[in-house]
């Protein structure tokens, strides 16, 4: 049954004209998402879509394109408490008619810039019926566009208040011990700028030395734990730009050159380099650390002397999404696989992100998943999932997973879309988590169409050989559902 205010709003939608339905479209559609452009905050944001990761490239001696998902600057604003009233104002106008959709969409999916194979999934997201498939239960590498499926599964498992603390411990020893709980937005870096508040290492050393002083101590040893997580450190693609080892202790996710996203040298011992720099931050502070730190497992009993916090997990989430950042997506995974009791590894995170999905009623059953980024081609899922993600995500029943939508870039204005979508329909009205391997060019979002309807909608393209064309093509695809005025 649809709503009062939606049938008084769809009698209103008809007697606009279309030329203002554009212009009221995108400020819905900005709205739903918690536009950054709104809040003052789009200037600092940027893509780094643009072809062939640099991980890909230094493995395949052949490959002639630089490039890859490269990540942008700046944060989205959180858009979580907001998101739930608005959406209930949209899907007044009447859902597109099949047949004119895929009259539509058919004619695109034919450009060879889409490869091999292709798939694509478009969901109604008020009713959840699907208008149009091709290829939407067969599984695809889906490779960034994964991390919808990751995030879903973490907001579900933790909720979107959920934080992630990094503590420091007395040990037995008469030192301390610097605890890794798999926050890798931990930074050591002066604090600057707004956006969501990120724990700082140095907000915990100026805790820690109160203590310690308070205790008449200015001396210490120092050892740090990474027990929290288990299994390789290393993604399966090995050592490279886009992700740092996988640990449960890092700061400003291992990057060596000042950096906050996109690709940057790592550090090959993050949880080393992590704890080196906490006793650099005692030293500063008057509490001198006797020798080199030391990896060690805190005792289950030993006492907490300080702690700090990581954003809401809404915010983490939204980050991931927006700039498609690699190792927040892995700890997301891990977290899920803590809350599940699972081990916090690869294989053990990904079972935890499947049983979830499971759990939330979503088609997981083709979907194998390998990794919680999308880095691992062994990563297959169907478009039709990927779907039902984002139309789950505004469901009124889940509002934990609203930062699904939030998070995701907007078309010529934030994260990986920034640079996407110069001019047409799409623009500020398509919002899309992207995807990019060697080969592999994928995009999952929402658009609202001509006719006031909010859509889902999962484009997955296989074999392509012209990264920059396949992305074109994606970006036509989804334009062309929010021009569509396809209606029954």
């Amino acid at each position: 049954m649809v709503p009062e205010v939606l049938r008084r709003q769809a009698g209103r939608w008809r007697n606009i004209p279309r030329a203002q339905r554009r212009t009221v479209r995108f400020v819905a559609a900005s709205a739903v998402a918690g536009l950054v452009v709104a809040t003052g905050a789009v200037a600092a944001a940027g893509p780094w879509d643009s072809g062939q990761r640099k991980a890909e490239r230094e493995r395949a001696a052949a490959a002639v394109r630089a490039g890859g998902e490269r990540h942008a600057a700046g944060s989205p604003a959180s858009g979580f408490s907001a998101a739930p009233p608005v959406l209930a104002a949209l899907g007044a106008g009447r859902p597109p008619a099949r047949q004119a959709l895929a009259a539509a969409l058919e004619p695109l999916l034919q450009d060879p810039a889409l490869g091999s194979a292709h798939a694509a999934s478009v969901i109604d997201v008020q009713t959840g019926d699907e208008l149009y498939g091709t290829g939407q239960d067969a599984a695809y590498t889906p490779a960034s566009t994964i991390k919808l499926a990751t995030a879903a599964a973490a907001l579900s498992a933790l909720g979107p208040d959920h934080r992630i603390e990094t503590t420091v411990v007395a040990s037995g020893s008469g030192g301390i011990v610097l605890v890794g709980g798999g926050d890798p937005t931990l930074t050591a870096l002066p604090a600057q700028g707004e956006g969501p508040r990120f724990a700082s290492l140095r907000d915990l050393a100026d805790a820690t030395a109160k203590a310690l002083r308070a205790r008449g101590t200015s001396r210490t040893k120092l050892a740090y734990d990474t027990s929290r997580y288990s299994g390789p450190v290393l993604h399966p693609i090995g050592p490279n730009d886009n992700i740092a080892p996988v640990t449960a202790l890092m700061v400003d996710e291992g990057r060596l050159d000042g950096s906050d996203k996109g690709p940057a040298e790592r550090s090959a011992d993050p949880a080393g380099d992590a704890a080196r720099k906490f006793a650099e931050l005692l030293h500063e502070r008057g509490v001198e650390v006797d020798s080199d730190p030391a990896e060690a497992r805190a005792e289950a009993s030993a006492q907490r002397i300080a702690a700090v916090s990581s954003a809401p997990l809404s915010a983490l989430v939204e980050r991931a999404l927006t700039n498609s950042d690699n190792d927040i997506a892995e700890a997301l995974a891990r977290q899920t696989a803590l809350a599940s009791g699972q081990p916090a590894s690869f294989e053990g995170a990904a079972k935890a992100v499947t049983d979830r999905l499971g759990k939330l009623g979503l088609p997981a059953g083709r979907a194998r998943i390998a990794d919680g980024s999308g880095l691992d081609r062994t990563d297959q899922v169907p478009a039709a999932l990927l779907s039902r993600i984002l139309a789950g995500a505004a469901d009124p029943a889940h509002p934990e997973l609203r930062p699904v939508l939030t998070g995701l870039p907007v078309a010529g204005f934030t994260g990986t879309l920034r640079d996407r979508y110069a001019s047409g329909d799409g623009k500020g009205v398509v919002r899309a988590k992207t995807g990019t391997l060697t080969g592999v060019n994928t995009l999952a979002g929402t658009v609202v169409d001509a006719d006031g309807r909010l859509l889902a909608f999962t484009f997955m393209a296989g074999g392509t050989s012209d990264p920059d064309a396949a992305q074109r093509a994606l970006d036509h695809l989804a334009s062309t559902l929010t021009g569509c005025g396809c209606a029954g």
